[in-house]
């Protein structure tokens, strides 16, 4: 609660008790990005809106939670219900912080979170697979129910060998029927080690390489992310003080190259969804609309308007950096960079677009 009271900038309970957090908290947080400030700066819109990030603050599952151990089968409901996991995970020492498991071992908590949500997707594979079997064998549902059931056998396997759905090796059709049942060990996770101000300032300590360690043996190319709440809550209380003077002094006073980790974890967390986005800009409004990566322009369309989807003509598209460089639509047009892209046109991100339809 504390790293997502930062975030939000919201003041949520966050005390130093287990289950404080019992009803999930929600906030949703732009998405720090200089090409928008710059187009903001350029157009000096009327309106805008930037891309966000919708974060949900769920409590920590302890031992047992799959079997409703501390509230765990409400919590895993919480976290069923998102696209993807920030593992917060304490790597400090201090008496005056309660642990619930009365000792700080980052890697064993990290490894109870992963085995209660892998026993959460077995009980949810078994369920499908005893509700399923004898309509199965009976050739109900024909072949694709069959396939369907082989799949989810498969996946069983693999989750009883102690493995994520997510690092399994699976084909096109395979994921089609994975992504249908939203198993919480197929959600993308980014890992964000919490540690004490004088960590952070020293770049380590006796947690983080085993965290990585934890993390690289895992083996699906996770990201860990170090920071520290107590040195981010004093960095804003600079600049509450001091304004933008007051944030810059205390960076200097912490030490070379120090910053906050905050933009960073929301850009990562926005990343690992495979999102991306792409601008409208005018005097109206400079907006970024989130797409996922690999979207073909009608459905881009759609994002904004259904109509947009529906009639599509083509996307007028500007690059970001031949917008900056040549300072205007005019300039870029005058320049033949402003291009016309057709139906199969893949999104590029921090494009800038007009789109043509007929209504």
């Amino acid at each position: 609660s504390s790293l997502f009271n930062i975030l939000s900038k919201l003041q949520v309970a966050a005390e130093n008790f287990p289950f404080c957090t019992i009803d999930p908290n929600v906030a949703k947080i732009n998405v720090p990005d200089k090409r928008f400030n710059y187009l903001v700066g350029l157009y000096k819109p009327k309106s805008v809106v930037p891309a966000q990030l919708s974060v949900t603050d769920i409590a920590g599952l302890v031992r047992g939670a799959a079997e409703g151990a501390g509230l765990g089968n409400a919590f895993l409901s919480h976290i069923s219900a998102v696209d993807g996991i920030f593992h917060v995970c304490r790597a400090f020492d201090s008496k005056k912080v309660t642990h619930v498991e009365e000792s700080v071992d980052p890697t064993r908590d990290l490894l109870i979170i992963h085995d209660e949500l892998r026993l959460k997707d077995i009980e949810a594979v078994k369920k499908y697979v005893e509700a399923n079997a004898k309509n199965v064998a009976r050739g109900i549902g024909g072949k694709e129910k069959k396939f369907e059931f082989e799949v989810m056998q498969k996946v069983l396997e693999h989750l009883e060998a102690g493995k994520d759905v997510r690092s399994g090796v699976w084909d096109a059709k395979e994921v089609e029927i994975i992504n249908n049942q939203y198993f919480l060990t197929a959600k993308p996770m980014v890992y964000l080690a919490n540690v004490s101000t004088k960590s952070f300032i020293a770049k380590g300590n006796k947690y983080l390489e085993k965290i990585a360690e934890f993390i690289k043996n895992r083996g699906n190319n996770d990201i860990l992310i170090p920071f520290s709440v107590t040195f981010e809550e004093a960095l804003i209380e600079a600049e509450a003080n001091g304004g933008a003077e007051g944030k810059k002094k205390f960076l200097q006073e912490a030490g070379k190259g120090m910053r906050s980790m905050i933009p960073k974890i929301i850009k990562v967390g926005y990343d690992a969804l495979n999102l991306m986005y792409f601008f409208t800009a005018g005097a109206d409004e400079v907006r970024a609309w989130s797409v996922r990566r690999g979207t073909l322009a009608p459905k881009a369309a759609g994002v904004i308007h259904t109509d947009f989807e529906k009639g599509f003509i083509m996307a007028e598209v500007m690059k970001f950096e031949d917008l900056q460089e040549l300072g205007s639509e005019a300039e870029v047009k005058a320049a033949g960079k402003m291009l016309q892209k057709g139906k199969n046109y893949e999104f590029e991100d921090g494009i800038i677009v007009h789109f043509k339809f007929n209504n």
